[in-house]
């Protein structure tokens, strides 16, 4: 018997695949979220509502999803990701001529109990189809200029859209993400130094363009930058949301203030907090102790999923377990760069933590897909 008909007979099948389930990071991913679930309540005064209940459901729905997709072979995944990637382009179309507004930016559709931010899936969509394609195409090809051009465009085709609602913060996680799988593909290096070069050019395009007539960004977004080079210019107007996120973060000191202790959370100087600030809650309540200790978490979490990836000797497999990985550590490092004031507010929430419908939902979707990925690997 040849290596990989062995391989093929060793993928395991019916009710046995629940066994061969990436079990650490499974109860990793509930950890988390329990992490989540607990600031939720703390938030809202010690009650389950009105965050944290529907937290909770959506994540037992998600896992469920998960453990459901996990399932399914990592075959179909590959032939649907075409697929799956235009389907979610088009529900961006629909957000851009339907789409539901809120706080001045349009990036919703409204299904009734649910608010579908078809951006969020396009994180996984994206990356779906961009393993596939490296999975098609033969590995001398990959640095060649027009099979090179091919992906960039799958890229940008998503992002301007995304740019119109405009969320310029998940226009920059997409870019990352594609750029990432790009990269992990075997792209030559000499892409990503022009692209880098041509990015610095773009920074100072920007900052040029201020107040003209050609302005490249919306006038918010400035405030934004300002906000993130001195917050302490406006305090009370664009640097609030920063200035009191630090003020908890440094009030937590090394062991925190205590569970429902946190007076910025409390007293609502802090805004946002059951969402993209909910981690400057954890930092107040548990201090430096429990910021380290969720991020050890997430941490792991990457560790389970590049070793998964390391086992899997499937293209397409690999490269999706790593795009989804990639996914992750942009989420959770931005976030909290920027509550820390390392980083621009561009509405990133914490994943697993922040509530939110769709960010969880997509999450552990994107985990089922990477559940698929580790179960079928040949062995």
């Amino acid at each position: 018997m040849s290596y990989l008909e062995h391989s093929i007979k060793a993928i395991p099948t019916g009710p046995r695949k629940i066994l061969y389930l990436n079990w650490p990071l499974a109860l990793l991913l509930a950890a988390v979220s329990s992490v989540g679930f607990l600031m939720l309540i703390s938030v809202s005064g010690g009650s389950l509502r009105p965050w944290a209940e529907p937290q909770i459901k959506r994540f037992v729905v998600g896992f469920a999803l998960m453990i459901g997709l996990a399932m399914v072979p990592i075959w179909f995944w590959r032939s649907v990701s075409g697929l799956a990637y235009l389907g979610t382009l088009l529900l961006l179309v629909t957000v851009e001529l339907f789409g539901e507004v809120g706080k001045g930016a349009q990036r919703w559709i409204d299904l009734g109990p649910l608010r579908l931010q078809p951006s969020e899936l396009m994180k996984i969509t994206l990356v779906m189809f961009l393993a596939a394609y490296y999975d098609w195409l033969p590995a001398p090809r990959t640095s060649r200029p027009l099979w090179v051009l091919l992906p960039v465009g799958i890229i940008m085709l998503p992002v301007a859209l995304v740019l119109r609602q405009p969320d310029l913060g998940t226009s920059l996680l997409l870019v990352a993400a594609g750029g990432g799988i790009m990269f992990l593909a075997g792209v030559h290096w000499a892409y990503f130094a022009s692209v880098l070069t041509a990015g610095i050019g773009l920074v100072s395009a920007v900052f040029q363009s201020r107040g003209t007539a050609w302005q490249l960004l919306k006038d918010y977004q400035y405030r934004r930058i300002d906000t993130f080079l001195d917050p302490g210019s406006d305090p009370l107007g664009a640097g609030y949301h920063i200035t009191q996120s630090k003020i908890a973060l440094g009030s937590g000191g090394w062991t925190g203030r205590g569970f429902m202790q946190g007076t910025q959370s409390r007293l609502n100087f802090l805004p946002e907090k059951h969402t993209d600030f909910i981690f400057t809650t954890l930092a107040e309540e548990f201090g430096f102790i429990g910021g380290i200790s969720l991020l050890g978490l997430y941490l792991l979490i990457i560790l389970f999923c590049v070793w998964s990836a390391l086992l899997n000797k499937d293209r397409f497999a690999a490269l999706l377990t790593l795009g989804i990985s990639l996914n992750f550590f942009l989420f959770f490092s931005v976030n909290m760069s920027m509550v820390m004031g390392m980083a621009p507010v561009v509405g990133v929430p914490l994943p697993l933590v922040s509530y939110g419908g769709s960010a969880m939902l997509v999450l552990m979707v994107a985990f089922g897909l990477l559940q698929s990925a580790h179960v079928h690997r040949p062995r």
